[in-house]
């Protein structure tokens, strides 16, 4: 399963790593997801290509991509390569800066117009939501006539909001009435490690904060 090869390459890579990490949420984590670990181009292709496969796959209508800074602008880059390449697909995209430049090409958008279009968000990994949420402001979308028709991410941690009422996938649904799709969750990690027998000490520790802070019981799995 594509699945099982791309937890293979994150941690051949070291993009799973486990430890103690504090997170945007405030939670403090066994784990952590470091897309930066995929730097160089050969690791990034396979990346675009991977998201391109699964944009495909669900034949979203949309008309351009949107990578959130930071991490979500190499993959958006790498994904408008790889839909030319694989499907030649010839889909413009932009990002934002989180600095409002006044010089020259001044402003926080950086790209192709984004009115009236149908846009796919797309970013590294979903925790609390919040920087999916950012977008809203960034994009005004509503003012800008856009519609969200899909958020892709490498990795879903499947966690509860910060309100904990429901998961950040769940309110991110809700509140861009639109779908979510990720490469993989925190439930294929807990499988690939449970099946391959690797890092265990580390395991017991993941499944006792998904336990605190998951969406999804794990004792059967």
């Amino acid at each position: 399963m594509y699945q099982e090869n791309f937890i293979k390459f994150a941690l051949k890579r070291q993009a799973l790593q486990f430890g103690n990490f504090y997170l945007k949420s405030g939670r403090y984590s066994p784990y952590f997801f470091n897309s930066n670990c995929f730097y160089n181009g050969s690791d990034i292709l396979k990346i675009g290509e991977m998201y391109s496969d699964i944009i495909q796959k669900t034949q979203i209508n949309f008309d351009v991509i949107f990578g959130l800074a930071y991490k979500g602008i190499p993959i958006a880059t790498a994904i408008a390569i790889a839909l030319k390449k694989k499907y030649n697909l010839k889909i413009p995209y932009f990002f934002n800066r989180k600095e409002r430049k006044t010089y020259s090409d001044s402003g926080t958008i950086i790209g192709t117009q984004y009115t009236k279009k149908n846009i796919i968000i797309i970013d590294d990994v979903i925790t609390s939501g919040m920087t999916i949420q950012q977008s809203s402001t960034i994009l005004n979308f509503k003012e800008n006539n856009n519609n969200i028709a899909g958020i892709f991410v490498l990795f879903d941690r499947q966690e509860l909001c910060l309100s904990h009422l429901q998961t950040a996938e769940n309110e991110l649904i809700k509140q861009y009435d639109c779908p979510i799709f990720s490469i993989i969750n925190i439930i294929d990690i807990i499988k690939y490690l449970k099946k391959k027998n690797i890092h265990q000490d580390y395991l017991k520790i993941i499944i006792k904060y998904y336990q605190k802070y998951g969406s999804l019981n794990v004792n059967n799995i």
